[in-house]
């Protein structure tokens, strides 16, 4: 039996990521992996992704992290309600200031795709790890899709399973020949009800893989403290307490 843990969009928040990182420890899982997105709405961008560059777990590049490492300008989304944009534009400009230099190469140079294969006995199990989708880090694809848009991501990959984060809210797909579709949710800023930490733990023997999708509790308290103590607007302490709040 093979077990790794795949986590994504951290999004600055220091707190979450270390209470994830202990569970993942606890578990006795030494393989991990990171879809990206380490920057923006929480003040410990650097620390962030230091933490991740220092033990050295392969991580995607997100599009806050191309943004970040590219200086792409940010663009008004029409999902986005007026308070949440302005409060949008304060936080990634945060982000942009505080970022080092070296900080900054290293989202620079953070790969787009990574492909896995684990052989166990006889069988090999090929994972594809993306940030949104095989063709860009910035879709939106909800559990909501229809079949065939996992199905032919599965088929271009050859992949057993493709895991994906980005949208900051976790499923799981199974279809045939015991192929899987994931999304293993956000480690720092969940739009999930309960704004839990979450991540994926993904077993494998010779028969089956099982992805099975982790959600904790972590500091919530300390995060929304390093927020409002930041230039990042209150909006987004707001958001992870699940209430309703202005920017500042």
């Amino acid at each position: 039996m093979i077990q790794i843990a795949v986590f994504s969009d951290v999004h600055g928040n220091l707190p979450a990521l270390n209470t994830v990182l202990e569970d993942i420890e606890k578990r006795g899982i030494q393989q991990k992996f990171c879809l990206g997105d380490l920057v923006d709405f929480a003040p410990w961008g650097n620390e962030v992704t230091e933490k991740i560059k220092n033990l050295n777990i392969p991580c995607l590049m997100g599009n806050h992290d191309e943004r970040i490492a590219f200086d792409i300008p940010v663009i008004p989304l029409a999902k986005h309600s007026k308070e949440e944009t302005e409060a949008r534009f304060i936080a990634i400009d945060h982000s942009r200031n505080q970022i080092t230099a070296g900080n900054k190469k290293f989202l620079s140079e953070l790969p787009f795709h990574l492909k896995l294969n684990y052989k166990i006995g006889k069988k090999h199990w090929t994972i594809q790890l993306v940030h949104s989708s095989m063709s860009s880090n910035d879709t939106y694809l909800y559990e909501s899709e229809n079949d065939e848009v996992f199905v032919e991501m599965l088929e271009d990959s050859q992949s057993d399973i493709v895991v994906m984060g980005h949208t900051h809210l976790s499923f799981k797909k199974s279809f045939e020949n015991k192929k899987w579709a994931v999304n293993c949710g956000s480690v720092g800023r969940s739009k999930e009800e309960n704004r839990l930490a979450s991540y994926l733990v993904l077993t494998m023997d010779e028969e089956q893989m099982i992805p099975e999708i982790i959600q904790i509790a972590y500091p919530l308290q300390e995060t929304v403290r390093g927020i409002r103590e930041s230039g990042i607007p209150d909006y987004y302490a707001a958001f992870l307490k699940n209430e309703k709040a202005s920017i500042f």
